[in-house]
């Protein structure tokens, strides 16, 4: 008698985990999903930064002008491309991947070249309260490096 006693109890009980596992469930798949789309956010967000430091480091040189907008678009893009969770993009002048090389006059007076990369990305699930497409904007600043006599 006891035996069915102890049977009808453990029924019982993974009955009510059944049920809190069922209720849980929506939640647990909305926590996901959403931690899953922050990280792809964070991808975008370090390749938006390695590509304007990438593009500054080329107008900043020897090698280029401080506004050499051309020549930044083309190290923005070698830099975006090589990132293998980015998509691949043909140009950089309009959406998605929007780059200006401007030259500027830094804190001490120097030449500087400032770039600004502009990336616009969508969301993994777009949910009601949030917004279906980010955008990025990643400002640098970096002295011009003057060439050798």
């Amino acid at each position: 008698m006891r035996n069915r006693l102890q049977i009808r109890d453990r029924a019982s009980r993974c009955g009510h985990a059944v049920i809190e596992a069922t209720l849980l469930a929506p939640w647990n798949f909305f926590l996901f999903i959403g931690v899953f789309d922050m990280g792809f956010g964070a991808v975008a967000l370090i390749c938006t930064e390695n590509t304007a430091r990438a593009a500054v480091s080329y107008t900043a040189s020897s090698a280029g002008t401080a506004a050499d907008s051309a020549g930044a678009c083309q190290y923005a893009l070698t830099e975006m491309n090589a990132m293998s969770n980015a998509r691949s993009l043909g140009s950089c002048g309009a959406s998605p991947l929007r780059v200006t090389a401007t030259s500027v006059s830094g804190a001490d007076g120097s030449a500087a070249s400032q770039v600004t990369v502009t990336n616009q990305t969508m969301s993994l699930i777009p949910v009601l309260s949030l917004p279906a497409q980010y955008t990025i904007t990643h400002t640098i600043q970096q002295r011009v490096k003057s060439a050798a006599p």
